[in-house]
């Protein structure tokens, strides 16, 4: 239970400051701005609650977990609907506060930092390019994650690292998909928003889970485990 309930809060954390740094200061901070507000959360929660559930916050992570023999597939299926949970009340809580502006919000315009792709969407990359995008990303995120807190790496600064990786992706992927590599992270936003968020919503769950399972089985098979 109290794994459980850390993974909710830091998957709730994320979306709430990640997601809503793009919806509420997006105009102020820029692309950098936002990609440290989801590197910064992310460090945050890592050394928040790292000790208690390792701080997945992301079914991908679990899941490439789980793939490299890390973590129990019962244990797992609780760390998802825990992250999945928390990513809905993130966004929700960002709805609320963003209604709040004066002028009025609405969601269907401003959105709530869904991702997507294609005419309509930031600079309109296709398909391919956002599946690429999100597959390499989550591979190569998931490594970094795996291979810092594996034995022999440096566990201190395990939390920077990943943090600091989570902003790379985000300065590069930003205009791309708006960066997902995390499933929940994408679910949240887009139940509330609704419509092409929901339609294309199936991307940022399978290529981000196909770019985990192809890291954890390189940590399984021993091409990049230290031990």
């Amino acid at each position: 239970m109290k794994q459980a309930i850390a993974e909710f809060i830091g998957t709730m954390t994320l979306v709430l400051f990640g997601c809503g740094a793009a919806v509420i200061a997006g105009g102020d901070i820029g692309l950098t701005g936002i990609s440290f507000a989801f590197g910064l959360a992310l460090i945050g929660m890592a050394y928040g609650i790292g000790s208690v559930s390792g701080c997945h916050i992301n079914p991908a992570v679990t899941i490439g977990a789980v793939i490299a023999g890390r973590l129990d597939l019962s244990k797992a299926s609780t760390y998802v609907f825990a992250q999945i949970a928390g990513a809905v009340v993130g966004a929700g809580l960002l709805f609320v506060i963003a209604s709040g502006k004066g002028g009025g919000f609405d969601v269907a315009t401003s959105g709530l930092g869904q991702n997507g792709w294609g005419p309509g969407y930031l600079h309109e990359y296709n398909m391919t390019s956002a599946f690429v995008f999100e597959l390499v990303a989550t591979f190569l995120f998931v490594v970094v994650i795996l291979g810092s807190t594996g034995v022999g790496a440096p566990g201190a600064v395990a939390g920077i690292a990943i943090g600091l990786t989570l902003v790379v992706i985000h300065l590069v992927g930003i205009n791309v998909t708006g960066v997902s590599v995390n499933p929940a992270r994408s679910i949240g936003p887009a139940l509330f928003v609704g419509g092409h968020a929901i339609g294309q919503l199936w991307l940022f769950i399978l290529a981000p889970v196909l770019g985990a399972v192809a890291a954890g089985l390189l940590f399984k098979t021993g091409l990049l485990d230290a031990q």
